[in-house]
């Protein structure tokens, strides 16, 4: 063996050994090989300069890693660094050599955004060093993060309550997912009515002024004015005031970076960030096709919009060849990102071959790879096309007091949407002359309220953390996570609410440590680690001017913030065991509870009524026998096994809706179901058949691949839409 890689993933490092020789040998690290401990701070004070020193140490579990990278390391010629090109990869390259004994800048260290030949090929000839700045940056925001989660959390959980945690990102995250929830709560719904009137030729219209006064969404504010025009317009004649048409171009998307990924995967596929991030990685590390194992898309952890000549080369060749001229601008089309850290020597995410199209990619991907490959690829080839083109389309009809305005649309030319897709059908409004009579059909009041801006879901949480400028790539998902983790917030319906706790620990950190939840601060520290990696600051200097006060904000806490912990003694014996009763708080607000928990879990409200139990039923467990109790959530009540938590059987009180169509994938009957997220279907032949669905299937066979249908109601009306091929199918059609 002449040469040794190192890379991080053994999915990675498969890869990779298929397009060398046997001259070289791929081997996998299995991610970071040195980091702080977990058992202790792991960051020391340097009494002479003051600097603060990363005391790093290898996990016991990663040492035959270690031995066997010492081992081949030293039979090679070369080693060569191949971790990921960003900050964290560049980490992991440094701390690889400092564990195998090596001097980390004497090492060749080779980048790629793709894992092809011809990519791999192209980082063994342009060999460079690992670069400490980025090396500097990622230790950087290491310990900071180790600063504020060691130092700050153990104060959470003495003042507030055990098992809290604080974090640099993770506690700004919390604070607009906070900022929100008290938004919503606060809210003032004000009321306000509309009047639609449908005229001759079946065109639908909307008041647009009446007596000379602009009608917008809050105008009408109460039934009696809206009585007042409704009335006006019924005893009015009415003429064509005006007809215009104006063209205009939708703009083709640019390629997809991690932020937009990880929103358009939530929203489309219904992917979380997690998963989609998951799913990315075994695209890019190696899929078995017909071309041998590679890589089929560029790096996925990115904030850059940038792409090769030679991808959208590429592009240009496949939309001419497929599509036509007309569907190929001019000059290739350039994004550029307007994140202010955005590195632009890296790359958008991409297919890395354009010939590997959907069609193709389907005989080798998974259900998952294959949605979100298909995102990417047709995002990708998107925004090399040339623009759409509408027509719009006002009409507007003339009273004596009143007047009502129509809107319709047409597609022109579908540009890029010949990929993507486009929802919105064409609503054309008839030629009608100027000056021309028409008579008025029909016409409603409708009373409506303004609603709270919505809590966010996982795409629009990343969404503003990207606007705010708070975390990166990497960090995104993991923060999302990792609140949820830490049960600082639920997801329901796919929407992100807060729990109760977190509300305490916000309101305590805003107090007493305003700059770790303030979205500003964590951006501008965010920008600070940038010139880090830059070579423009010292890392040192950032450390130190966060360490100090912050330290000295810490010891002030323990002395001086009021423990929020209620644990009252109400002078009562418990009924059962005799203990104290305390006063507790919950999520629900406060209760009465045995000090001798969780051995004595006797509870009661605070006027003294018991807490109810579990109700019995006669019903057992198919799963392991014991009685089914019912229980209350916070959808309702629900069955649940006596057993809980050695069985954690549950289902619904109502009995399960049966469908008259059969499973697509085994024929086996299809039951409504309750879970976590609401109802789905399901097949009862699980889990030896995993067919589910988030709406109800139908028996209509989808005309483009023959596969069953299911039944969704969207803004627009009622559609079929395939489970396979998602391909859609207007139920007024």
């Amino acid at each position: 063996m002449k040469n040794l890689i190192i890379v991080e993933s053994p999915a990675k490092a498969r890869t990779i050994s298929t397009f060398l020789s046997k001259d070289y040998k791929v081997i996998a690290s299995k991610g970071h090989i040195r980091d702080l401990p977990k058992s202790t701070f792991g960051i020391t004070i340097n009494d002479e300069s003051g600097d603060l020193v990363p005391k790093y140490s290898i996990p016991r579990d990663v040492n035959p890693v270690v031995k066997e990278l010492k081992k081949l390391s030293k039979e090679a010629e070369t080693v060569f660094i191949a971790t990921d090109e960003d900050r964290e990869g560049e980490a992991i390259g440094y701390h690889i050599a400092m564990a195998i004994g090596k001097e980390p800048t004497s090492l060749p260290r080779i980048v790629f955004h793709e894992i092809t030949k011809s990519a791999i090929q192209h980082a063994l000839d342009n060999p460079r060093k690992i670069d400490m700045d980025s090396v500097d940056a990622q230790q950087t925001r290491r310990m900071l993060d180790r600063i504020v989660g060691y130092k700050l959390s153990p104060l959470l959980a003495s003042k507030i309550q055990k098992g809290l945690s604080a974090g640099r990102v993770q506690s700004s995250t919390l604070k607009i997912v906070i900022e929100r929830e008290r938004e919503i709560k606060a809210f003032i719904p004000e009321e306000f009515w509309t009047i639609d009137a449908l005229f001759e030729k079946n065109i639908e219209a909307s008041i647009y002024d009446y007596n000379g006064l602009k009608i917008d969404k809050l105008t009408i504010k109460n039934e009696a004015d809206a009585k007042e025009i409704v009335d006006c317009a019924k005893s009015e004649e009415f003429i064509v005031l005006s007809l215009e048409k104006s063209k205009r171009k939708t703009k083709t998307p640019p390629p997809f970076m991690t932020s937009t990924l990880q929103q358009s995967a939530s929203t489309q596929l219904g992917f979380s960030p997690k998963k989609t991030m998951m799913v990315a990685q075994k695209l890019y590390e190696g899929v078995k096709t017909d071309k041998g194992t590679m890589g089929v898309i560029t790096y996925m952890r990115t904030d850059s919009l940038n792409l090769a000549k030679e991808a959208v080369s590429s592009a240009r060749d496949y939309i001419l060849d497929n599509y036509g001229e007309k569907y190929l601008p001019e000059k290739p089309k350039v994004y550029s990102s307007k994140s202010k850290g955005a590195q632009e020597a890296h790359e958008a995410i991409r297919p890395t071959m354009v010939e590997f199209d959907v069609a193709l990619a389907s005989n080798y991907l998974s259900a998952d790879e294959l949605k979100l490959y298909k995102l990417i690829y047709t995002r990708f080839l998107a925004c090399q096309m040339t623009e759409a083109q509408m027509e719009s389309q006002s009409l507007m009809f003339k009273g004596d007091k009143c007047t009502f305005k129509a809107s319709g649309r047409k597609l022109l030319f579908d540009g890029f949407y010949r990929v993507t897709g486009h929802s919105d059908k064409d609503k054309l409004l008839p030629e009608l002359t100027k000056g021309q009579s028409v008579s008025m059909d029909d016409i409603k009041d409708a009373q409506h309220f303004t609603e709270p801006a919505p809590r966010y879901n996982e795409a629009s949480l990343i969404k503003k953390l990207e606007s705010l400028g708070i975390g990166r790539p990497s960090t995104y998902a993991p923060t999302v996570t990792t609140l949820q983790t830490r049960k600082y917030i639920e997801i329901d319906k796919k929407r992100i609410v807060p729990t109760e706790i977190a509300f305490t620990v916000i309101d305590m950190l805003q107090s007493h440590f305003p700059e770790i939840v303030d979205s500003g601060f964590t951006s501008n520290m965010e920008e600070k680690l940038d010139e880090v990696a830059e070579g423009n600051t010292n890392w040192q200097s950032i450390l130190k001017e966060f360490y100090t006060p912050f330290m000295q904000k810490v010891e002030d806490g323990k002395k001086n913030i009021k423990s929020l912990k209620v644990a009252i003694p109400t002078g009562e014996s418990c009924p059962k065991c005799e203990a104290e009763l305390l006063l507790r708080k919950g999520r629900y607000g406060e209760f009465i509870a045995c000090s001798n928990f969780p051995k004595c879990k006797y509870t009661k409200n605070t006027d003294g009524t018991e807490v109810e139990g579990p109700e019995e039923t006669d019903e057992k467990c198919e799963k392991c026998n014991s009685m089914m109790v019912i229980k209350n959530s916070k959808r309702g009540k629900f069955l649940a096994c006596s057993a809980y938590p050695k069985c954690k059987n549950a289902k619904s009180l109502e009995a399960m809706k049966e469908l008259t169509v059969p499973c697509p994938e085994c024929g086996g009957k299809l039951q409504e179901r309750e879970g976590k997220r609401g109802k789905f279907f399901g097949c009862i032949n699980y889990p030896k058949c995993k067919f589910i669905a988030n709406f109800e299937p139908v028996d209509k066979k989808c005309p483009e691949c023959d596969y069953t249908m299911g039944k969704k109601t969207l803004k627009d009306g009622e559609v079929f839409v395939c489970f396979k091929c998602k391909h859609k199918i207007s139920a007024s059609e």
